[in-house]
């Protein structure tokens, strides 16, 4: 990477001052120089959507061009975004291809390298064989996947999340202030579409598959962890009002040794404790794109130990840019 033009620390400088449209205009002049920091820095605000109007496709040709320009922390970013095809087209070889080269330098591109190397794929990502689950209820449908992920794939995910765990929010629509979810009191972190590597690109397609849906119908998956006395109380995962319902859910049970900590159907007394890696797929609407009263449900306080598990919501139709 060739050493930063000092008139990036100017730009930047100037929009901290509050001297924005100075700043950022200094910024595009750089950036249509290849100047990899601006490059970088319009990726990230393009991407995030604060100081600049956000657009994902924008921010992805953003990362490419910074990756070429030879920054290196762009790299991993485009790769990601290459093999997962969120916001632009999908190329899962190259993305591999890329993930190879990667690893050659970095030891958590090498760890995803090789979860994704034990994976029996096909050319594009998906599992070569589909998933079999056997159904545990019809109303609500609640279909097992049992050893849907090996334990070194729930390993994987707990340690990629560790760093992102935070605790479980809402929004105040109102003031738009975050305050503590006073239904769920758990730890929870997000693999978003920038940290969606091609491993845990790949188990996504993997939950997609086991719920018959694409995967770009899935939202982020999130990895929640709940200590002693956290738990999820009685909710539905049905979204009123939303014109791309959340039809489905995916519960992946990352490990055991913890008390407590029952999935509990709460109106037709279904529990499941998963051993790690098990999976349950379940529908939170029914034909009439009416919620199914029958999918309320609780994730029962923890009594000991920690509980991990992952989730992943699927809508409708595609939901990913």
């Amino acid at each position: 990477m060739r050493r930063p033009d000092p008139r990036l620390g100017r730009a930047l400088a100037l929009v901290d001052a509050g001297r924005r449209p100075e700043g950022i205009l200094l910024l595009n002049q750089l950036a249509a120089q290849d100047e990899p920091g601006a490059l970088l820095t319009l990726a990230e605000w393009k991407w995030i959507g604060t100081i600049v109007p956000q657009d994902l496709r924008q921010a992805r040709e953003l990362y490419r061009r910074a990756d070429e320009a030879g920054h290196p922390g762009a790299a991993a970013a485009f790769t990601n975004l290459l093999g997962s095809g969120i916001a632009g087209p999908r190329d899962w070889p190259l993305a591999i291809r890329r993930l190879r080269a990667e690893a050659r330098q970095d030891r958590t591109r090498r760890a995803a390298l090789s979860l994704v190397e034990k994976m029996k794929l096909d050319a594009n990502g998906d599992p070569i064989v589909a998933p079999e689950g056997r159904s545990l209820s019809q109303s609500p449908q609640v279909t097992l996947f049992p050893k849907l992920l090996t334990p070194t794939e729930c390993e994987y995910l707990r340690r990629v999340a560790d760093p992102g765990f935070q605790p479980s929010v809402v929004i105040d629509v109102k003031t738009g202030r975050d305050y503590a979810d006073p239904i769920r009191t758990s730890d929870g972190s997000t693999m978003h579409w920038l940290i969606e590597d091609p491993a845990v690109h790949a188990l996504n397609r993997r939950l997609a598959a086991a719920a018959g849906v694409g995967a770009e119908q899935g939202e982020p998956l999130q990895i929640l962890r709940y200590r002693p006395e956290q738990q999820y109380r009685s909710h539905m995962d049905f979204v009123p009002g939303v014109d791309n319902q959340r039809v489905l859910t995916a519960l992946v049970y990352l490990n055991e040794g913890y008390g407590g900590g029952e999935t509990s159907f709460v109106k037709t007394g279904l529990a499941v404790k998963g051993a790690t890696g098990d999976a349950i797929v379940f529908r939170n609407a029914g034909a009439d794109r009416r919620a199914d009263p029958r999918s309320e449900h609780a994730g029962l306080p923890v009594t000991s130990g920690t509980k991990f598990l992952a989730s992943r919501w699927m809508r409708e139709s595609r939901f990913v840019p």
